[in-house]
């Protein structure tokens, strides 16, 4: 019989600050250690070429599906709401499926920021999870008040310094993507 969490909660973490899909990545592996089954989707990111994507394929506990393009959105598409409602339908699929242990939902707080998918359907995919399934959000700068008054653990991620900013360093291969 598999190892099962007592009691699943809602984390969510967001805000300016780096780490936010490492920090659920984090949480993901950590609990594939003790046996336990993640499933990792990703809103907006159709780049296979993240590091991430290779590890969880190395992982026989952890699975990962990508819905978007390689590009990254400044000005949403009919692709880019379609991939998003693809998103949603396969999220309640593996989340009412209750084979897993932890589901993550990366970025999807920017897809609700900009408008990619509607906030009242994450919060229908909150209330339908099931009582031992931890559910856990990130992305965005700013998360919609109704996750944050949904959540059971709210981390904001806050720069301080990025050497982006105080050295012009681009994204690096193994460190951010």
């Amino acid at each position: 019989m598999r190892k099962r969490l007592k009691q699943g909660l809602v984390q969510v973490y967001f805000g300016r600050g780096k780490g936010k899909t490492t920090a659920a990545l984090g949480q993901g592996f950590r609990a594939t250690g003790h046996g336990f089954k993640v499933y990792m989707i990703q809103f907006m990111k159709g780049n296979t070429r993240y590091g991430e994507i290779d590890a969880i394929k190395a992982n026989p506990h952890f699975e990962v599906k990508q819905f978007g393009t390689e590009e990254l959105i400044e000005i949403p598409r009919e692709i880019d709401y379609e991939e998003g409602k693809k998103a949603i339908d396969f999220a309640e699929k593996i989340i009412k499926s209750d084979e897993y242990d932890i589901v993550i939902l990366d970025e999807v707080g920017v897809a609700i920021q900009m408008g990619i998918v509607d906030v009242e359907d994450i919060l229908k995919l909150i209330d339908s999870k099931p009582e031992k399934l931890e559910l856990i959000l990130t992305g965005g700068i700013k998360m919609h008040p109704k996750i944050k008054e949904r959540a059971d653990l709210l981390t904001e991620m806050k720069m301080i310094k990025h050497y982006y900013s105080s050295k012009g360093i681009n994204a690096r291969y193994g460190i951010e993507y």
